[in-house]
């Protein structure tokens, strides 16, 4: 006899739809390489203003931080993220939209209980284990140097 666990997971499977991972990839591979063609444009674009190549490296995630927040914004994104998938999702442009959308989500409760509470709810555990791993790894290499 089966357990429950063991049968919801053979419903669950047999009615999920079936994910085509080999054209996810494709469109991931394109999506995320778009992204870097539109950065290095922007870096381009920069660098023939003048600007210099020092802050051209700051600019750039700007930019690409930006437009990933100005298009969650229009509801873009999410129409583009669920075509590209994690072409559009792993680069910095991701960590924008989890920033932002949280933030739309809740205007209507108010600017302190609703953005200020919720805006980090998905990019907070990354901000917070991304800090957490570069102390721990940064005390390793100053523990590693120290004796070595």
């Amino acid at each position: 006899m089966q357990s429950e666990k063991e049968q919801y997971k053979k419903y669950a499977k047999d009615r999920a739809p079936s994910s085509p991972c080999g054209i996810n990839c494709i469109k991931a591979f394109f999506t995320g390489g778009t992204v870097c063609i539109i950065g290095q444009a922007l870096g381009d674009i920069y660098l023939a203003l003048g600007i210099g190549e020092e802050k051209v490296k700051t600019l750039i995630p700007c930019s690409l931080i930006f437009i990933a927040m100005l298009l969650t914004g229009l509801g873009i994104f999410d129409k583009l993220a669920a075509f590209g998938g994690a072409g559009l999702l792993v680069p910095i442009t991701g960590f924008a939209n989890a920033v932002v959308s949280p933030a739309i989500d809740t205007t209507n409760e108010g600017y302190i209980s609703g953005v200020g509470t919720k805006i980090f709810s998905i990019a907070g555990p990354v901000i917070l284990f991304g800090t957490l791993a570069s102390a721990v790894w940064g005390v390793l290499y100053f523990i590693i140097r120290t004796v070595m």
